[in-house]
């Protein structure tokens, strides 16, 4: 109980210390003008409430990955605690907030925009087709799962099949209309579904008699555990303590946002939320089995999975009926996800193509092509698409943070606080796909991945760094 309770605290103290720091530095202000005035269009820039925009944005980054996730990573021991907390305060939180920034002060700029205005031209054409196909595996992925769970809550009838077709039926909409019509109005009903979940099963571990099984006294890596904890576990927790995905949201809603000084509570404080759903979830999934090896066996037995393991949580903690409300919020979950993403990849190739998308017509040029790819993606198999899909995942947070710490370097501001982030993550990025197993990775071995990871970190380190010095030399020259 203690190390959770202390995890806890490190998430929600982080964003009122380490949250305001970052904000000091970002120097948001009231005074400046936002997307949602300079480019209202009604469409996709439109002025929200900021309870809706933070509400949306929790929403859109907490997929599968704060739950499944971190079911599958509370399974490499305690270590998935201390990733969880600080990886948001430090990584996860920061990557969100200053790509949301940079967003609103570039007129509501797309990730792509972002990374390529930072990195150069050559940077911005790859991050496109990586971004958009991210978006795009999001999709497919984030149908699957919420058409399971309903599948198995409905009659017969209504198999599997059919939920499929009408959730994605509900994200073309989505994609489509403009984001006060459906989105808005729907996700506060989402929202409370996914924040009593969360509620529900926090009660339960902090005033109920039940025993949390982590101990940061007992540092070491289970037995049981399904491989080495790096790089596997932070790829693994994923969204619940960093995510790229992210950033591809962030502009998003920096086109709704009124006010600058916003920008904290929205982005930091989604992303500080969804550490806190993603800590709940890793000690409810340790808790309700009984421990690491107990954990192992469930998730090794026919029929169990992540997705079994949360309705048998759900239903035992919280009752019938609280349980259908919870089941109702993981369900609520990927949805929410899945919507923006494929918004989010009509807004990335119309930013890119230059096409205006105050008409309908011209929404729906851009979206047939995605919704092709996605029919298509729909068909393989759901393990496969979440592999590839954890792992781009991350990788694009490597970009993000990289393109922030120029950036921050631009503006003669303290870059270490991204550039560390950003060299981690590309450790566990080249090193993951270097020793996952073959066809997902190359097979190579863990310590010789780790390796060529750090080397390739200090490689884009010492590019940086002499960029950095150019910059000033440049600065200093001006300002004689």
């Amino acid at each position: 109980m203690t190390a959770f309770l202390i995890a806890l605290a490190v998430l929600v103290g982080g964003y009122f210390l380490y949250g305001l720091f970052i904000d000091r530095i970002l120097e948001t202000s009231a005074s400046n003008p936002t997307p949602a005035y300079t480019k209202r269009d009604d469409i996709d820039f439109h002025p929200m409430p900021v309870w809706k925009v933070f509400l949306i944005q929790f929403l859109n980054i907490a997929g599968l990955g704060p739950i499944f996730g971190a079911i599958m990573g509370i399974m490499f021991g305690p270590a998935a605690f201390l990733w969880i907390a600080l990886g948001t305060i430090f990584g996860g939180a920061v990557h969100d907030f200053a790509s949301g920034v940079i967003s609103l002060r570039q007129g509501g700029a797309s990730l792509p925009e972002i990374v390529g205005g930072q990195l150069g031209n050559g940077v911005r054409r790859t991050m496109v087709i990586f971004s958009v196909l991210l978006l795009i595996l999001v999709t497919a992925v984030f149908v699957s799962t919420p058409a399971g769970l309903l599948a198995s809550m409905t009659p017969d009838y209504l198999d599997r099949k059919f939920w499929l077709i009408a959730i994605f039926a509900y994200y073309v909409l989505a994609t489509l209309l403009p984001i006060d019509k459906l989105i808005g109005k729907i996700y506060p009903l989402f929202g409370f579904a996914l924040l009593f979940m969360a509620l529900g099963l926090l009660g339960v571990l902090i005033f109920t008699s039940v025993e949390i099984p982590v101990s940061f006294s007992e540092m070491m890596r289970p037995s049981t555990a399904p491989a080495a904890i790096f790089p596997m576990m932070f790829v693994s927790i994923a969204c619940g303590a960093i995510s790229g995905f992210h950033a591809t949201q962030s502009p998003m809603m920096a086109r709704c946002l009124t006010n600058e000084k916003l920008a904290r509570p929205v982005f930091y404080g989604a992303m500080v939320a969804e550490g806190i759903v993603a800590l709940i979830w890793a000690a409810a999934a340790v808790t309700y089995t009984g421990g690491y090896e107990q954990l192992s066996t469930y998730m090794t037995m026919d029929g169990h999975d992540a997705g079994s393991l949360v309705k048998d949580v759900s239903f035992s903690w919280l009752g019938t009926f609280g349980g259908i409300l919870a089941i109702l919020g993981v369900i609520a979950a990927p949805i929410t996800t899945g919507d923006t993403a494929l918004r989010s990849a009509r807004l990335t190739v119309a930013d890119f193509l230059h096409i205006s998308q105050s008409k309908i017509t011209r929404r729906i040029l851009v979206t047939i092509p995605l919704i092709i790819v996605v029919a298509l993606l729909m068909m393989m198999d759901f393990s496969v698409l979440w592999r590839y899909f954890a792992w781009s995942n991350q990788t694009l947070s490597v970009f993000t943070l990289w393109a922030v710490t120029v950036y921050l370097a631009r503006h003669a501001k303290p870059w270490i606080i991204t550039m560390l982030p950003a060299m981690f993550m590309t450790i566990v990025c080249v090193s993951y796909i270097l020793c996952a197993p073959r066809p997902e990775g190359f097979g190579v071995d863990i310590t010789a991945a780790t390796l060529i990871g750090l080397t390739v970190a200090i490689i884009f380190a010492a590019i940086f760094l002499k960029y950095k010095n150019r910059l000033t030399v440049h600065q200093t020259a001006n300002d004689d």
